[in-house]
This record gives C-alpha cells, structure tokens and sequence, in this order.
C-alpha cells in the first residue's frame, strides 16, 4: 500500500528530474534532502541513485544527438573508477565534513564565474580527468557529484543542449558504477524494490518536462540559472552541517 510519504517522494523524484535536466546536475541535490526526510540515509543515498540513473537515461533519449563524446569519455575513463572508490567508502567515511567543504567551494566559484563570465576551462586531457575523477569520488560516496562536475563542465562554455546531453552522459555511467555496489553491500532493504519500477516513470517524466523548458531557455539565461544552480546547492550542503 503506497503511503503519503511515499507519494511526496515520487512528486520530489519528479521535480528533481526537471531540475537535473535544466541544470545539467541537482537531481541528487534536490531530492537527496528530501529522501532523508523519510528513510535513513544509505536507503536514501540508494533510491537517490536510482532515481538519478532513471533521470539521465531520458535525458540520454532526449539528447543523445547533442553529445560531446570526446568530453565524456575522458571524464568517464578516471570517473567510473574514482565511483567505485567512493561507493566502497560509504561504509567507512564520514561524509558530513565532505558535504561541508564541498558546499563552500560551489558558493564560492558560482560567485566567481557570475562576476567573470569570460572565464573557462580548456578541455585539455588534465582538466577532463581531474574533473572526472573529483566528481567521481563524491558521487559515490556522499551522492552529490554532479555539482562538482558541472563546475568544469559549464567552465568550458558548450552550447546549452550539448552540456546538458555530455551531462547526462557522465552521470549515467557514474550511477551505472555505484549501484552494484550499493546493492551488493546491502544498502536497500527488498520491501523498497516495488518503488523502483514507479521512479523510473517518475524520473523519465521530469526529464521530458526538463527537456521542454531547456528548449525555451536563451544561452544566457541558461548560464545564469546553472550558476545560480551552483550557489544553491552550495548553502544547501553547508546548511546541512550546521
């Protein structure tokens, strides 16, 4: 029998599929908060997950022809391995000082880069994998990886369509890593596996809503909303620790 609860977190998953398809990231942002309203946090951190990796198989549908694969290859090469390190680390870490530090520095460069729009990031072997294998370790291991990653990704100016299709791309091949082994570690009780089934509607909806709203978003305005994006989820995550 599906409780209110449950239903308020179906409607979250909805609305964080729009905002991972509009920004490129937040997905796991939005709705992790509000996953841990309901459940304890590794059940949470797993339909979060699953949740995000629904997310970004629309958004693979949706854009797959805008896909820059020379960007999403290298960040995928050191990131998939940097996930796995991180998701064998639940177990180990604690993430809250994590979380904290990581929401500073979002604040800090959403700041930045909204006073200095000229600057960007070559997409240089170095910078792909450097911004693969960060980004790669905090999915796994606290489940707010995309910031991180879009914080490279938007410094190297693609057309909006493109970051967003690259994006979704990076982020698939990441969840497809650190679910087995959330799952073969136990981190999901059965009696939540019939939600899954209902996250994945749920997730493909938002991003096919997300996906009518990039379309009527200028290149600018577009920008503005991922840094503002950036800024948001940097409060949220020290707000969090405190």
């Amino acid at each position: 029998m599906i409780m209110l609860m449950d239903v308020w977190f179906f409607v979250a998953a909805f609305l964080a599929g729009i905002v991972g398809t509009v920004a490129g990231f937040g997905a796991a942002t939005v709705l992790l908060p509000v996953a841990l309203l309901f459940f304890d946090f590794k059940t949470a951190l797993v339909l979060v997950a699953f949740t995000h990796l629904f997310s970004n198989l629309g958004r693979l549908a949706f854009f797959h022809k805008r896909v820059v694969w020379r960007v999403a290859l290298y960040f995928c090469a050191i990131g998939i391995p940097g996930t796995l390190l991180g998701a064998l680390l639940v177990n180990h870490i604690n993430s809250a000082e994590l979380q904290a530090g990581l929401g500073i520095f979002l604040i800090g460069y959403g700041i930045f880069a909204f006073f200095e729009p000229a600057f960007r990031l070559k997409p240089a072997p170095f910078n792909m994998l450097a911004g693969g294998l960060s980004s790669g370790v905090l999915a796994g291991l606290i489940g707010t990886g995309g910031a991180l990653r879009t914080v490279f990704l938007a410094a190297y100016r693609m057309p909006k369509l493109r970051y967003i299709a690259t994006s979704g791309v990076i982020a698939l091949a990441v969840d497809g890593a650190r679910i087995p082994i959330y799952l073969k570690d136990g981190l999901l009780a059965s009696n939540y596996y019939w939600m899954l089934p209902v996250l994945f509607v749920v997730a493909v909806a938002g991003s096919y809503a997300g996906k009518r709203a990039a379309s009527k978003i200028s290149q600018a305005v577009f920008t503005r909303i991922v840094l503002a994006c950036l800024v948001l989820a940097g409060i949220k995550l020290v707000i969090n620790y405190f």
